[in-house]
């Protein structure tokens, strides 16, 4: 089954929600806040590993980090053109609107933008989707499930039910990758899954300083850059092809 990984991902973002939320109301402010900034601490390697792949992988080639720069550039100048990160902020306003309390302070529409940013952009979203798609192997959407439930805990630990709502995210997004698996497999070479990945470490570093607190990145006008790395990439080997 095709959504048997991304199934199983969506129950553990809302297990870990409402064990987070649970256990954040017996929490002082103060902890919740250290296990935000913890999160960020986590994300931020993460980050780091996935874009330092572009400089380490032997698949990477010269002028492959000149091709996912411009990626990113053109990428964020495309979100913000389309204003994705205000679209995904309106549309966890909308559910602040529908599902808060009159008058009750809520985080419900940065626990959704934040947690669906995190749980989407990485190189196990992306493998773990083509694999359960085409075969329907579930191990890398298993070992994301798990370690979506443990970030979804301290995500909702400190920002409330608005993390449960990112499992929509994680339906769409992944249930959406697997059932084209079979069309976007012929381009899934190496040096495609790098291009996609190392951006994807690029854009969550803008999570990390959000969730520090460090800088307010509107990090999802990003995404655009995640479809242009591996097309600028190909873009640069054909540039190599000519020079040599």
């Amino acid at each position: 089954m095709p959504l048997s990984g991304t199934l199983l991902n969506v129950a553990a973002v809302l297990i870990g929600t409402t064990i987070g939320v649970l256990a954040g109301r017996r929490m002082p402010t103060r902890m919740q806040d250290s296990l935000t900034t913890g999160l960020g601490f986590f994300t931020l390697i993460l980050a780091v590993s996935m874009g330092i792949r572009l400089f380490t992988d032997p698949a990477a080639q010269p002028g492959d980090d000149l091709a996912v720069l411009a990626a990113l550039l053109a990428g964020v100048a495309v979100g913000e053109a389309l204003r994705i990160h205000d679209g995904l902020e309106g549309l966890g306003a909308w559910f602040q609107r529908r599902l808060s309390a009159e008058g009750s302070p809520s985080r419900i529409a940065e626990g959704f933008v934040t947690a669906s940013l995190v749980f989407c952009v990485g190189p196990l979203t992306l493998l773990g989707s083509i694999q359960n798609g085409l075969t329907g192997d579930i191990r890398l959407l298993a070992i994301k499930s798990l370690l979506d439930l443990v970030a979804a805990i301290a995500f909702a630990a400190g920002l409330g039910w608005g993390v449960g709502l990112s499992a929509i995210t994680v339906l769409v997004l992944q249930g959406g990758i697997a059932l084209s698996a079979s069309l976007l497999a012929p381009v899934m070479d190496p040096i495609t899954v790098l291009a996609i990945t190392a951006t994807g470490g690029l854009i969550l570093i803008g999570v990390a300083l959000r969730l520090l607190d460090i800088k307010a990145v509107r990090v999802a006008n990003f995404l655009p850059a995640l479809v242009l790395a591996p097309v600028f990439v190909r873009f640069a080997e054909l540039v190599r092809g000519w020079i040599g």
